[in-house]
């Protein structure tokens, strides 16, 4: 049994985390931090819970969805805080998708101000690269920022450039 005076209350965690009461409330129904009750029914939380919500909230600044973390948080044993190789095996599986938005950022960045193949026609250059809406043919979104290009949706601009 933890000691009380390792306990802190929602309050003392709140101002230590920067996370507020209601979100750490949300945390708890979600499953991803365990206070316990005192006598008289108030949370109170073990010192490592500060760790344990630190690690949600990068997650959540890497752009990890709750259902992500929350996953991730339920292959630890007993509700205890990450270890330095538990954050490393998480990582590892988060890389694959976090190189997706790395690419999918700095694809929006360098074209922000272009055409981005969303089929709204509005610009002149939509006409020209996405003629008659014909990205909506390669699925829904962004297809120029998830990837495809204008020579996807027009092959022959290809024979134009080559001219």
């Amino acid at each position: 049994m933890t000691d009380a005076l390792e306990l802190l209350s929602i309050g003392e965690v709140a101002e230590r985390t920067g996370v507020s009461v209601s979100a750490l409330r949300f945390y708890e129904t979600e499953g991803m931090v365990a206070p316990t009750r005192s006598a008289g029914g108030q949370r109170r939380f073990p010192r490592d819970a500060l760790r344990r919500i630190a690690f949600i909230r990068v997650a959540q600044r890497v752009g990890l969805t709750l259902d992500e973390i929350r996953t991730a948080l339920a292959t630890l044993p007993d509700q205890r805080t990450p270890t330095a190789a538990d954050w490393a095996r998480l990582s590892r599986a988060w890389k694959a998708h976090l190189d997706e938005r790395i690419h999918l950022l700095e694809g929006l960045r360098d074209e922000l101000s272009s055409c981005i193949g969303c089929g709204c026609l509005s610009l002149h250059a939509c006409k020209l690269y996405n003629p008659d809406d014909r990205a909506r043919a390669l699925g829904q979104g962004p297809r120029y920022l998830l990837g495809d290009t204008a020579l996807d949706v027009v092959p022959e601009l290809a024979t134009r450039r080559e001219r």
